[in-house]
């Protein structure tokens, strides 16, 4: 038990340092020995972990895969039921803070832009662009959207501008702000719904 421990904490750490080594270095740079010492741990332990620099990646990836899909749970189970683009809005605004908070989250964003980083070794960016154009889908059927606005146009938009946001705020903090996300959010929901009273851009 106390050597699984053990192996669970050390894993942990090489995701934490790979993933603060992969959003400040870029993929082809970040060094895994630098990444192993940032860590504490050994050049071994590291390959015993992920024997390469593709494989920390990938678990980097699918690690920032599955705090993305958290973000969304939180949000559907607190988001009432029915109300798509409220749900699109607090979703906007969660990921906002989940991607000033976990550096995991980050560079799995990181990773999906980074044109040195092998395709194919996770997807971060593709759930997001699937779950926004799901959902826009579904605010559509259900009347949320103006008459005659195509939804999956819409999703390309907010997907585009989501993914920008978190760019752009890796070199200004005020860009992954709860008062971006509002005034954005103000901006585009008397665009897009059939009819926005009730709709809150600060996020329900």
């Amino acid at each position: 038990m106390v050597k699984q421990e053990r192996a669970v904490r050390t894993r942990k750490a090489l995701l934490g340092a790979a993933a603060d080594g992969f959003s400040r270095e870029g993929y082809a740079p970040a060094s895994l020995l630098d990444i192993s010492r940032q860590a504490g741990v050994t050049s071994g332990a590291l390959h015993f972990h992920f024997p390469t620099k593709a494989a920390l990646a990938s678990a980097v990836m699918a690690a920032a895969a599955q705090r993305l899909r958290e973000v969304v749970q939180r949000c559907e189970t607190r988001t009432r039921s029915g109300d798509a683009l409220q749900l699109l809005v607090d979703v906007g605004h969660e990921l906002t803070l989940a991607m000033r908070e976990d550096a995991v989250l980050r560079a799995g964003f990181d990773l999906d832009g980074d044109p040195g980083c092998p395709r194919g070794i996770g997807e971060v960016s593709s759930f997001l662009g699937r779950w926004i154009t799901a959902t826009l889908d579904r605010a559509d059927r259900a009347g949320e959207l103006r008459q005659g606005l195509p939804a999956d146009q819409v999703a390309r938009a907010v997907f585009a501008c989501t993914v920008g946001f978190q760019m752009l705020g890796r070199r200004d903090p005020a860009w992954v702000s709860r008062r971006m996300q509002t005034r954005f959010w103000a901006l585009v929901l008397p665009q897009i719904a059939a009819g926005h009273r009730g709709l809150d851009a600060a996020g329900s």
